[in-house]
């Protein structure tokens, strides 16, 4: 008889299968409505994310606190989460027409309202991506909260390390400790964590803001609180999907009134009967592309145009943005701040009311019919088929759209080059399966040499969050047949929906253009390169520009 073959998995195969487990979990437990993270009914998700260790979580498999992922996680979820023991996902419910205070995270747009002192409610209005999203960061800072609870809970009864009860007398001050104070508490913390003392000072701050400087401490001590009292008094933390959000999400609900919104303004604008180009881009690069370098030459004078799209850039340049939004208004630009829940807020510019010497275009060559373009805001994850999928679809199912081109500009990590780099995708395939989406990219690796930059051209790969990543299933995708360059969120949920609208319901032109390019926010194969490394900062510039010059070149016909 034959001796069995051991098969071993590979590390690449743990983790696709772990991904694929989250993705199933997840479902499960929105559709059961409720589940505790830390109890039974997270021991999957949680043992999923622990087996596959994505790269932006660190040191999450080890026994010390994970601080860059932790400020990460923070910086994306409500001010406060960390001291709620019930945390509520809800749709749009109306709470925006309450007394409640709706909070926003800085790095992640969505609306929050702190209920009470236990519960915090987040509005899920940009599909399910949202939340996997929130789901994934949750179950970690849950599992670190333990970490902590491990290091300090002397006891079953309750009894706290010496540490843990000097942090606490810290944190109830309730006012901006002194330098001497501050370093102490650092001290106990570092301890806590099984941290250096220089590991905690270094991030300490990026914590913090104008009125809470001391934030660090504040969020560590109400994450170890919850999770002592989880185990001490079985006190479980508990995550909530209001009936609404479960029988609204996948119905399109928000993506149909915010094209409905759009298709209503080309209505009153008589746009509707136009050829009309798409842009997911930023609300910036577009309108600065066109109008930015003739308003502003007298300011910036002798300046490169790149030199003037980095000072519209940075953070306090309030007066020259609004110069150059001032111009594109009264050349045709109409602009939509978003009501319909998406957070996508759009423009929209009649070429017809251009003056094109004012323009950084003055060889454009629009013909007779005039192009409309619509810029809307980047999607998120899935809501991109969501959004895409109702803008190509008829105004009131008669009048047809001449959406002559789709051009999708976003930011992607990449597996080989380095932040700011340029990807050329031909190819989207979505994550844990084969599934595949090639077109014909209207751009080209050629297009973008010769202005010092790295462009890659290749297959991309569709993932369900930046935060399901680990090295080792990159380098599968880099290093096999696929030959991924990069990964990103939205990609073939577009071209899912630009396919099925120009080729199977026929409601746009069989022949619409698409064009694709990234500009690289990470390398997720590089230490110290990944998303929870930081922001591009002006690096992500130039290559924004340039992708969205190359979109408008086509556009206007400029050779």
């Amino acid at each position: 008889m034959k001796d069995s073959k051991h098969i071993s998995r590979s590390r690449a195969q743990e983790s696709s299968a772990a991904i694929e487990k989250m993705y199933i979990t997840m479902r499960h437990l929105f559709n059961r409505g409720f589940y505790k993270p830390m109890g039974v009914s997270g021991d999957t998700l949680r043992e999923a994310l622990l087996a596959l260790r994505p790269e932006i979580y660190g040191n999450i498999g080890e026994e010390k606190v994970e601080l860059n992922g932790l400020l990460y996680v923070i910086e994306r979820l409500p001010v406060g989460i960390e001291e709620c023991r019930f945390i509520n996902l809800t749709s749009d419910e109306g709470y925006s027409k309450s007394h409640f205070q709706a909070i926003v995270p800085p790095k992640r747009r969505r609306n929050c309202y702190r209920i009470d002192e236990e519960q915090m409610n987040v509005e899920i209005t940009r599909g399910r991506s949202d939340i996997y999203d929130i789901l994934t960061h949750l179950t970690f800072i849950f599992i670190e909260s333990h970490k902590i609870r491990n290091r300090v809970l002397l006891d079953d009864a309750g009894e706290v390390s010496r540490d843990w009860f000097k942090l606490e007398q810290a944190v109830s001050q309730n006012k901006k400790l002194t330098l001497v104070e501050k370093e102490k508490a650092i001290s106990h913390a570092s301890n806590i964590l099984g941290r250096t003392f220089e590991d905690v000072l270094e991030i300490y701050d990026a914590f913090g803001s104008v009125t809470s400087p001391d934030r660090f401490l504040h969020v560590i001590f109400w994450l170890g609180k919850l999770a002592i009292e989880e185990v001490v008094d079985n006190n479980k933390r508990t995550i909530t999907f209001s009936p609404i959000l479960r029988e609204r999400l996948g119905h399109h609900i928000h993506g149909e009134i915010w094209a409905t919104n759009i298709k209503e303004v080309l209505k009153e604008n008589q746009l509707l009967d136009r050829p009309i180009h798409v842009i997911s881009a930023n609300m910036h690069s577009v309108m600065n592309s066109i109008f930015a370098t003739p308003a502003l030459k007298t300011k910036f004078k002798d300046k490169t145009d790149f030199f003037i799209y980095e000072e519209l850039s940075k953070s306090g340049s309030y007066d020259v943005r609004n110069q150059v939004e001032d111009i594109a208004l009264k050349y045709g630009m109409i602009s939509l701040p978003d009501t319909s829940g998406t957070n996508i807020d759009v423009q929209i510019f009649d070429t017809a009311k251009i003056d094109w010497t004012k323009t950084s275009f003055p060889k454009a060559t629009i013909g007779d019919k005039k192009p409309v373009i619509i810029v809307m805001d980047y999607a998120f994850g899935e809501q991109a088929y969501e959004t895409i999928d109702e803008l190509l679809k008829p105004y009131k199912k008669e009048t047809l759209l001449n959406v002559e081109s789709v051009s999708i500009m976003g930011k992607a990590g990449i597996l080989e080059g380095g932040k700011g780099d340029i990807m050329i995708p031909n190819a989207h395939i979505n994550e844990g399966t084969a599934d595949n989406y090639f077109f014909h990219n209207e751009l080209s690796a050629e297009m973008f040499e010769g202005n010092d930059i790295a462009v890659f051209a290749g297959p991309m790969v569709t993932v369900l969050g930046t935060s399901l990543q680990n090295r080792d299933l990159l380098k599968f995708f880099h290093e096999s047949t696929w030959g991924i360059i990069g990964l990103e969120m939205e990609g073939s949920y577009y071209q899912k929906a630009i396919q099925s609208a120009s080729k199977i319901r026929k409601s746009v032109p069989l022949d619409i253009k698409v064009r694709y390019a990234y500009y690289a926010s990470d390398n997720p194969l590089e230490t110290g390169s990944t998303l929870a490394s930081g922001g591009l900062g002006t690096t992500g510039v130039k290559p924004t520009y340039l992708i969205t010059i190359k979109i408008l070149e086509q556009i206007f016909n400029v050779k």
